[in-house]
């Protein structure tokens, strides 16, 4: 069957009824057979010996004090474990953290703000602040930055904290 085109009456596309279409052969797992020179013992040897060297694997290129560092992402953490005490969700998730900039000697310094100027928080979250990412292993010294400019707003809250507080 042919429908014509608009206008000039030739077929713009062609339809073929069938009843029934062949089902294609399954793969089956017995149809596939290990090399005869090794055995299922010595194959999954093998397989851990490259999941090994896999997960033991660091990534190239990328220094300790960048993000996705071994460092950089210790400090996240460690800004993970501090929580605004009014609102159930860590700075981090909450978008007070504006920035972590790393030397590569170990100084930090941590750019944040707070949910708002008059907050109870105000002078000792950056004292927390400070002494929590000083903690970590490799951190010479840390410093923290208070800003207000750009103010902090919901829309700096990541996903997860949207979820958290349910607004997603």
């Amino acid at each position: 069957m042919s429908t014509p085109a608009a206008g000039n009456g030739a077929p713009r596309f062609t339809v073929e009824e069938v009843d029934a279409a062949p089902t294609p052969p399954r793969a089956r797992v017995e149809d596939v057979t290990p090399a005869p020179e090794e055995t299922p013992a010595e194959m999954l040897e093998r397989k851990r010996d490259y999941l090994d060297g896999f997960l033991s694997q660091q990534p190239t290129g990328m220094a300790p004090n960048e993000p996705g560092g071994a460092l950089y992402e210790a400090v996240v953490d460690a800004l993970k474990e501090i929580y605004d005490p009014e609102i159930p969700v860590n700075i981090y998730e909450l978008g007070l953290i504006y920035g972590v900039d790393i030397t590569p000697d170990g100084a930090v310094a941590i750019t944040m703000t707070l949910t708002t100027p008059h907050c109870p928080v105000a002078e000792s979250m950056p004292g927390e602040v400070e002494l929590r990412v000083a903690s970590v292993p490799g951190i010479r010294e840390a410093e923290v930055n208070l800003v207000w400019d750009p103010a902090w707003d919901p829309a700096k809250m990541s996903d997860e904290a949207r979820l958290e507080l349910g607004m997603l």
